[in-house]
């Protein structure tokens, strides 16, 4: 069956394409356009598939004359693939072989940015295809380095602490021999305070708030001697991530902050030079984040973290009650 696009909008761009006022270039960088327009922010997966359907129609265009042009469509392709939600591995194997396909022709043709921007987005689809078997966290990581040789911290922080980002989740789940178990956290907390070094609440926002986010998680879990100072500087990482996400703006990323925040506050003594007196007003803030988790996450579908936040708030009020016989 030949998918069909619906888009009133996207059959009137088709019908002008085809028109004979353009040069076949131009046909294509339309098309890429539109399509790019269509996956920018899309409503619904109908659109990424719509852009799917765009790029293919501009693949059929391209000749030998265009190389650049058709690596860019499987780029778009690619990057159209990669975002469709989906259970399994189908999608982001199209992405891979797309990205693929067009990165020989981008060392030829494009700017080192435009490789390092493959480069990431690659990286992105192997690190996601680890979790089918489909690909391994070194080939990921080994794209994220290579990207890491253009996306300077100083020229391109937004593309730098995304790598870094990624680089320290893929850290977290290498495997490694026993006697290096302890570095993971160590190389992922290493990784994150990089990436803050050039990324700014006022300029970069969401990359900041991630990057926190992010830091504070691994920071509770960092093997160290002195587990309390690590979680203060978490709770400290989880407060910068809160001046971006709010229940608000960001329902989503503000409800799975602050049940982060409310498992760190679990494990912390109300007084940190006297912690034989306990942990009852924390243990009261944490049971009160996890309630505002647990809503947000209903509201909004996200069944299997609102089933974790019952189950913390299960255990949060057992240690209360513990407490107060």
């Amino acid at each position: 069956m030949t998918p069909s696009i619906s888009d009133s909008a996207v059959k009137a761009a088709i019908a002008a394409i085809e028109s004979d006022s353009a040069t076949l270039s131009e046909k294509i960088e339309m098309i890429i356009e539109i399509a790019a327009g269509l996956q920018k922010k899309p409503k619904s997966p109908k659109e990424l598939t719509d852009s799917i359907i765009l790029y293919h129609r501009a693949l059929g265009l391209c000749t030998a004359d265009h190389p650049l042009l058709k690596a860019r469509v499987l780029t778009g392709m690619g990057t159209a693939f990669r975002s469709i939600p989906s259970s399994g591995c189908e999608q982001l194997l199209e992405a891979k072989a797309a990205y693929l396909e067009a990165m020989p022709i981008l060392q030829e043709y494009a700017s080192p940015e435009e490789i390092a921007e493959l480069q990431m987005n690659l990286g992105l689809v192997l690190q996601a295809l680890t979790d089918f078997g489909e690909a391994t966290l070194i080939e990921a990581v080994e794209y994220y380095q290579k990207a890491l040789r253009v996306f300077s911290g100083r020229s391109y922080p937004q593309e730098y602490a995304i790598l870094q980002n990624n680089l320290a989740i893929a850290y977290l789940s290498l495997p490694l021999a026993p006697e290096r178990e302890d570095m993971r956290q160590a190389l992922a907390v290493q990784a994150f305070e990089d990436a803050l070094k050039w990324v700014t609440l006022i300029d970069h926002p969401s990359e900041y708030a991630m990057l926190q986010n992010n830091l504070a998680n691994a920071l509770q879990y960092l093997p160290s001697a002195h587990p309390v100072d690590n979680n203060l500087r978490a709770l400290a990482a989880y407060d910068e991530a809160l001046k971006v996400r709010t229940a608000e703006d960001t329902p989503i990323e503000y409800a799975s902050t602050i049940a982060n925040k409310a498992n760190v506050l679990f494990n912390l003594p109300d007084d940190i030079d006297h912690p034989e007196k306990g942990n009852y007003n924390n243990l009261l803030q944490a049971k009160a984040y996890y309630q505002e988790a647990q809503i947000i996450f209903n509201h909004y579908g996200e069944l299997e973290r609102a089933e974790v936040a019952a189950e913390a708030l299960q255990e949060i009020e057992q240690e209360i009650l513990l407490v107060n016989s």
